[in-house]
């Protein structure tokens, strides 16, 4: 050995080639070694397209905040953990921070507004309930909430301060990704979820196939996580919206009032409207003409896909740093849906439509009294009046529509289960708005 030594030692180019060589081994070996949930990150899916607005996309007329995301809204953080592994999984948990204190000792003001309750959102009742937010908000998969939601507690529970609590609330969203991802699996783990939040930050939000967006469809496209906002004027109170969303539902997709989805041929009863001929139905059955009884192999090699469906869901995560209450939040939450509906959503039977809205404002928070006895004195807040209110329900709404839109934009296509959702086709999608001067201003 000594000898070996020796003689590597007089060739220090050889030395320099075997270092080279294991240091290259170890970097092949390391993400299976260490699979975790950045290892599970794929590159694949680190977006390099436009968001909307980037691509030329103009929505509305409110001025957007300098990040045009959710985290516009100061002290709010937002963060991914996205799971890929093998061929069946695709999924992820989405954490919203509306600060990044103690949300149990500093609770935020919150509502929750359903426009379609075919959802698990969990914590939604005392959230209504009682008007406030004491959790990060966690979007995730339909069949995982409820690990998501123990993993919450756990974290919860360990923060310093909480060692005397007994109750908690966690707030946690979903959408079906079972088309792309093993749902039954339930494949997150507690590390997933702490790791969502303790990574949580301020700044650009990452968009697209990430997190709770990695394996949900929206109109037939790949969709996902989407933000934007909106910043009053100084007339107005310059306050800031900020939206989030988690996309996974259908409809006829329509950008700035543009048939997006009809010229793509890739829209909700698409099927069911043609009309065709060659139906292998009884032909006494009712409603052929309709071809209501196509089977998959008469609908060709994306039977059975999620292209025609309108299912799904969509979860809105709302934002402001207005001070307001949570009457006002709940209607701000309402606005949302219009948003939603600018854009095709066909609202149907199953598909489960939330939104969740938050106002960071100091005065506001709802602070845990130090003793006993402050609990029962009356709080003094400050709120904006109902006359106040409607430039904030515009900005929910442009933000919504705009955050939906940009889910579609930055999302990349996913192949998971054997199915594969391919991403919305940029370049034909912007012909098509520039050929209905659909690019706003």
């Amino acid at each position: 050995m000594d000898y070996q030594l020796r003689g590597w030692k007089k060739h220090p180019l050889k030395s320099a080639i075997v270092v080279f060589v294991l240091i290259l081994w170890t970097a092949l070996l390391a993400p299976h070694q260490f699979a975790g949930p950045f290892a599970n990150h794929s590159a694949s899916q680190v977006s390099n397209r436009p968001r909307a607005r980037e691509a030329g996309v103009r929505v509305g007329v409110l001025p957007v905040g300098p990040l045009n995301a959710i985290t516009d809204v100061a002290g709010v953080a937002v963060g991914h953990t996205t799971i890929i592994r093998g061929d069946n999984i695709r999924t992820g948990v989405t954490a919203i921070l509306p600060h990044q204190g103690n949300l149990f000792r500093e609770k935020v003001p919150g509502a929750v507004f359903v426009g379609n309750g075919f959802g698990k959102l969990m914590g939604s009742t005392q959230v209504g309930e009682l008007g406030e937010i004491e959790t990060p908000i966690l979007l995730t998969s339909t069949l995982s909430v409820p690990r998501v939601a123990d993993a919450l507690l756990d974290y919860m529970l360990s923060l310093p301060g909480n060692e005397d609590v007994q109750s908690v609330n966690p707030v946690v969203g979903e959408t079906n990704d079972g088309y792309l991802n093993d749902i039954r699996g339930r494949h997150i783990s507690r590390d997933d979820v702490v790791n969502s939040i303790k990574n949580a930050k301020n700044g650009a939000v990452e968009e697209g196939s990430v997190g709770a967006g990695t394996g949900t469809v929206a109109f037939g496209f790949k969709g996902g996580i989407g933000t934007a906002s909106r910043k009053l004027p100084a007339g107005l109170g310059a306050y800031t919206v900020g939206v989030l969303v988690q996309t996974n539902f259908g409809g006829v997709l329509t950008i700035n009032g543009a048939p997006v989805g009809r010229e793509l041929e890739q829209y909700y009863l698409k099927e069911e409207l043609r009309g065709t001929n060659n139906s292998p139905c009884d032909p006494d059955q009712k409603r052929k003409e309709l071809g209501l009884c196509h089977n998959d192999a008469d609908r060709g090699p994306n039977a059975g896909s999620p292209r025609g469906v309108a299912d799904g869901s969509i979860i809105i995560v709302i934002a402001t740093d207005a001070p307001v209450d949570a009457r006002q939040l709940k209607r701000m939450g309402a606005r949302a849906m219009m948003g939603l509906a600018r854009t095709g959503a066909a609202g149907s039977n199953g598909s489960g439509d939330y939104a969740i809205a938050f106002s960071t404002s100091l005065e506001v928070r709802v602070v845990a009294s130090p003793d006993s006895s402050g609990r029962n004195m009356p709080r003094s807040i400050k709120v904006l009046g109902n006359e106040a209110m409607s430039p904030l329900f515009l900005a929910v709404i442009e933000a919504t529509e705009e955050a939906i839109y940009d889910s579609l934009f930055r999302a990349t296509t996913i192949t998971g289960r054997g199915h594969t959702v391919e991403a919305l086709p940029l370049d034909r999608t912007m012909e098509i708005l520039r050929k209905h001067n659909a690019l706003g201003h």
